[in-house]
């Protein structure tokens, strides 16, 4: 079985069902609405900044307003390994305040909760609030404004989807942490978001595991608290055991519109290839719109057409900050690369604490891709695609000559070019997602073009950088790297790209 993925012409609207609002490696969508505006958090994992954020006036076009978590002392950058970090924030909008909670894995124990006065800032510092286990912690307001935390435990004590109330001004617990609802049977309930409509309480959450049996469920009470009805036609989103071309589709989120009306956002992936299918740009975030029938909430995953989202970017780096888009596993941003007066950032040879390279990354965001750096050195300057430590190709340039270099799990590969790069000029490096020659979802081709023409270095199998193969909950990430020494790169290049075009 072979799913492809086009990508549509532009200005051409898209279905919301198949296509994400915002692709790439944003999974865990948490949605507020503040006036006319709307909001979404998503998870960030060992990456930092953390908890990237967004911003609309019309809920299908978004625009990145920076991260909740950045250069807080509370997330210290380059602490967190592969699979570690930060998960699943809830954002929340709330007398005036943006506020953000979630949990980083890789720190002290407690949930991390942090506010600002608006969505760009400035944001923290960030408070632990101990006492409060598990993962995917959501912040929600009764009519006399006590704060509930709710949020996905399965300890023996707390099991299923637990609840605390809080003390926001302090960051302190105020009762002990309990048991409100075990979910449905089936595994892994989690995710958890907690709303009110009319004299209802509703209770929103994911089960069956992040992968192909993920789902959206739902129960309502007549209290934050419960007790716990469970909807009769749970689960209410899941495309599991079907041929659709977005899998895996839960952890979702829902905002009651300036016009009465509902949406939902949930994360989905685009799987390709052959048996088992494989996704490689990690878990994106989808728009479905909600209707209500005798009070339960009723998902229209294809109520919504939306424009084909912008991810094509050329950057310069002629601002003194990097844009947004840039971040990094295993190290500051401010300590990896910075922007050279006049056009041109540097890059520097940093490792993480568990001496993996940092990069200067940013997120794959097409089923199909090109990005390209330039740079006018012939030694040092690499561009790399990750999925972790263990699962990455590069191109690196060596001694005048360009190598691929391939890490899969154990297995490590070099591939070198069979001409030397011209001795003078600029020197692109490039990469792009190709069609698949193999039964894999693409192909990724490694090149450089400089003063001699272009070569094409090495043509690896997409397979291998793929969720399906290397685990954990992320997708693949392009950066720019040095080694030895600090190399300049003059500008990136990154543009979606269709299969027959070239």
């Amino acid at each position: 079985m072979s799913v492809t993925q086009e990508r549509p012409a532009a200005g051409e609207a898209c279905d919301a069902a198949t296509t994400p609002i915002i692709p790439g490696f944003f999974p865990d969508p948490s949605i507020c609405r503040a006036g006319d505006e709307l909001f979404i958090a998503n998870s960030s994992f060992e990456y930092s900044p953390g908890v990237p954020l967004w911003r609309s006036d019309d809920l299908v076009t978004w625009h990145e307003a920076g991260h909740a978590l950045a250069g807080d002392q509370r997330f210290p950058a380059g602490r967190a390994a592969p699979g570690g970090g930060v998960y699943a924030p809830t954002l929340r909008h709330h007398d005036g305040r943006f506020w953000v909670i979630t949990t980083d894995v890789s720190g002290r124990p407690g949930q991390l909760l942090t506010s600002a006065p608006s969505i760009e800032g400035p944001w923290g510092p960030a408070r632990i609030i101990a006492g409060i286990g598990g993962i995917d912690p959501d912040l929600a307001w009764d009519d006399d404004g006590t704060c509930y935390v709710t949020f996905s435990s399965n300890t023996a004590d707390v099991p299923g989807i637990g609840q605390v109330r809080v003390d926001l001004e302090r960051g302190v617990v105020v009762d002990q942490p309990r048991s409100i609802m075990p979910g449905t049977g089936l595994a892994y309930p989690e995710g958890p978001h907690l709303f009110q409509r009319g004299g209802l309480w509703y209770l929103l959450f994911a089960e069956g595991g992040t992968e192909r049996g993920h789902c959206v469920s739902v129960a309502r009470g007549p209290s934050p608290s419960g007790p716990f009805q469970l909807c009769p036609a749970n689960p209410i989103l899941t495309r599991r055991s079907t041929t659709f071309p977005v899998q895996n589709t839960g952890h979702a989120d829902i905002v009651e519109l300036a016009d009465r009306t509902w949406a939902m956002v949930y994360l989905g992936v685009r799987p390709r290839g052959a048996t088992p299918l494989f996704h490689v740009n990690g878990r994106e975030t989808f728009l479905a719109g909600l209707d209500w029938a005798d009070d339960w909430p009723v998902v229209i995953a294809d109520r919504y057409r939306i424009p084909a989202p912008v991810t094509a970017f050329v950057d310069t780096f002629a601002d003194a900050r990097l844009h947004p888009r840039w971040i990094s596993p295993g190290a500051d941003l401010v300590d990896v690369a910075e922007p050279i007066a006049g056009g041109g950032v540097e890059v520097r040879p940093v490792e993480s604490p568990n001496g993996a390279p940092a990069l200067l990354g940013v997120r794959a965001r097409d089923p199909y891709w090109r990005f390209s750096a330039t740079t006018g050195t012939r030694e040092g300057a690499a561009v790399r695609v990750r999925m972790d430590d263990r699962h990455w190709y590069e191109l690196l340039l060596v001694g005048g000559r360009a190598e691929v270099h391939a890490q899969v799990g154990g297995i490590a590969h070099r591939i070198a070019a069979e001409r030397a790069l011209a001795p003078q000029g600029a020197v692109e490096l490039w990469v792009r997602a190709d069609a698949a020659t193999t039964g894999g979802p693409d192909d990724l081709v490694f090149g450089v073009a400089d003063a001699a023409g272009v070569l094409a270095v090495a043509r690896l199998d997409g397979r291998y950088l793929s969720t399906e193969v290397a685990g954990g909950f992320v997708g693949r990430v392009i950066g720019l790297r040095a080694q030895g020494t600090p190399v300049r790169f003059a500008d990136v290049r990154y543009a979606p790209e269709s299969i027959g075009q070239r």
